[in-house]
């Protein structure tokens, strides 16, 4: 049995190992996008100013839209008192992806971003679609990595050690020879990480697939909606309009009701049924905690989904754990240490590929070898 469960984690090794590579490497350098960022962007930062107040999104929006008349503004961002605002276009098909940061203050144009350019959409394409269109590179890596979830329990069942060997199954022989030092830094390293990588390919399954992202969902006790979507306006209600800009106005409310959020981003309805909708984040170091509202663009009622992407007040355990799917994935809800712990397991998981091929390719060296001096 555990021979054929060798040949098994061999053949599938081999045949999903460069794929594994590119999403660990990826995710390697995906985790501490925020921390490099903040280093390498000092643009995105403002000087404060004494006693005002930041402009409203129906000041900033012109401004932006001059920049690119023609093409659909997908929302403005605020952040903390000296945080730069950022308007964003966004047309999925073909790819417009454009950042205008301004200072919230005075509506200057501080810088004009192509995240088509940027070095972080660059590495999140590699890593969930190998650079391949959508809907082919997307179903490779939702395959390669459930396949890698099996490789890491056929994995474990292959280094499971005898009783009397437990110590050693844990150690690195350095002054072994080559062809051991090859297993151990395959089996010893793998097995160190291996509940990290766990989590981290299961998370990432609930990109992959659908049917997992819904079982794994009605597992935990989830019963609403998963699919985030904007509610209708009541078109009906024209009438009863309101003086001043709507949107202005769920901004406002945004900033009253979260006095202390670290971003909040307002997004101006597309058309006359479509309601507005602001996220807001009182957290700068995780996702999971943001409130998604959404108000009818006539009358600025507010209108509650059945879905996830509501506010955390109405969540569920089962909708709170799925929140938090993506900080999980990255380690961001460990914090610093979190993030650490990812990067380290997925530094481990890009070079099991590497070993596990090196050590396929050496062994079948030396029975060609064998068979070479048996022919003789």
């Amino acid at each position: 049995m555990k021979k054929l469960i060798y040949n098994i984690h061999l053949v599938l090794g081999l045949v999903s190992g460069i794929i594994v590579f590119i999403v660990a490497i990826t995710g390697c350098a995906y985790v501490f996008k925020s921390e490099i960022e903040e280093i390498t962007q000092p643009w995105r930062r403002v000087d404060a100013q004494v006693n005002e107040s930041f402009l409203p999104p129906s000041e900033l929006k012109p401004v932006a839209q001059a920049v690119y008349p023609e093409r659909l503004l997908h929302g403005i961002s605020y952040g903390r008192y000296d945080d730069a605002a950022e308007v964003l276009f966004y047309e999925p098909k073909p790819l417009f992806y454009q950042g205008i940061i301004l200072n919230p203050y005075t509506g200057d144009i501080i810088k004009v971003k192509n995240y088509k350019k940027d070095f972080f959409h660059f590495i999140l394409q590699g890593h969930f679609q190998l650079w391949l269109p959508s809907n082919i590179g997307q179903p490779i890596i939702a395959i390669a990595i459930l396949v890698f979830v099996l490789l890491l329990i056929s994995g474990i069942v292959l280094w499971w050690p005898k009783r009397n060997a437990t110590r050693q199954s844990f150690q690195v022989k350095w002054a072994a020879p080559w062809k051991r030092k090859l297993y151990d830094l395959h089996s010893v390293l793998g097995i160190y990480v291996w509940l990290v990588l766990l989590v981290i390919a299961i998370t990432g399954l609930v990109w992959g697939f659908q049917w997992f992202s819904k079982g794994l969902y009605s597992l935990t006790g989830g019963e609403k909606d998963l699919a985030f979507s904007v509610p209708i306006s009541d078109s009906t209600a024209i009438s009863s309009f309101r003086t001043g800009n709507p949107v202005d106005y769920v901004w406002q409310k945004m900033h009253a009701d979260y006095p202390e959020a670290t971003a909040i981003e307002v997004h101006f309805p597309h058309d006359q049924y479509e309601s507005i909708y602001a996220h807001v984040n009182p957290s700068d170091k995780t996702y999971w905690k943001t409130d998604f509202r959404y108000f009818d663009q006539y009358t600025l009622n507010e209108i509650e989904v059945d879905n996830v992407w509501g506010k955390l007040e109405n969540a569920s355990a089962a909708d709170i754990i799925r929140r938090m799917n993506y900080d999980i994935h990255t380690g961001a809800i460990g914090g610093i240490s979190g993030k650490i712990l990812a990067f380290l397991a997925s530094l481990i998981a890009a070079s099991l590929p590497i070993t596990g091929f090196l050590m396929w390719w050496k062994m079948r060296n030396e029975k060609s070898k064998l068979r070479k001096e048996l022919e003789i």
